[in-house]
């Protein structure tokens, strides 16, 4: 998966689905047409296309590959048909669709009751958890566009992150110094996020983390 792809646009059909172990599928909502604002993420832990064990062959969403990886890419066809002979995946995507509507619902949420400063914690959070280590790459102006708000903006809240030591950022690079920490800026719907996964797709039940 390389960095830029577009995975899936809103009203197109979904010919494949992917199961990413690693990289980053970034799902995001076009507002006018244009303004793209991040409603979630998809890394080792989930796909992309879980709509298809619903029957639901477009997307809703424009899908776009932030960070390069390796997936398992499956075309549609395929993918019903196995479906198909498996109550046991059946059983499971169902779930996990449960989990994703879930999160962008509270995603929505969050973008309009949350402030800034929390929200950036959760988005370090949730990028951190699909990692395969506490570095990942980001750039400041693309997480402006993908949390709705000014480049600015995210410059004074990442200063201020990085000023409580709970993060380190140069150059479009983060590293997570504080897990811990990083979890008490973030606001509530990074822990809810977590949660509705454990209970609904976790195979090691609620004790367990994302990653």
């Amino acid at each position: 998966m390389p960095s830029g792809l577009v995975v899936a646009r809103p009203g197109s059909a979904i010919d494949h689905v992917y199961f990413p172990e690693s990289g980053l599928i970034s799902m995001e909502t076009v507002i006018d047409g244009d303004v793209r604002l991040e409603v979630g993420m998809v890394g080792h832990e989930g796909m992309w296309g879980a709509n298809l064990a619903q029957g639901v062959a477009i997307s809703s969403l424009h899908a776009c590959v932030r960070e390069a990886g390796v997936a398992w890419c499956v075309d549609s066809a395929t993918f019903r048909s196995q479906l198909a002979d498996s109550a046991a995946l059946r059983g499971m995507l169902g779930r996990y669709s449960y989990v994703v509507s879930t999160q962008l619902a509270l995603a929505m949420g969050c973008q309009h009751f949350h402030l800034l400063g929390a929200r950036l914690a959760r988005w370090m959070l949730m990028r951190h958890d699909r990692a395969h280590g506490d570095t990942f790459l980001v750039t400041q102006e693309s997480l402006g566009q993908l949390l709705g708000v000014r480049r600015v903006s995210v410059t004074t809240e990442a200063g201020a992150l990085q000023g409580g030591g709970l993060i380190a950022y140069s150059r479009g690079t983060v590293t997570v110094l504080d897990r811990k920490g990083l979890e008490n800026a973030a606001c509530s719907c990074y822990a809810m996020d977590r949660d509705i996964y454990r209970l609904f797709v976790s195979k090691t039940g609620p004790a367990t983390v994302l990653t």
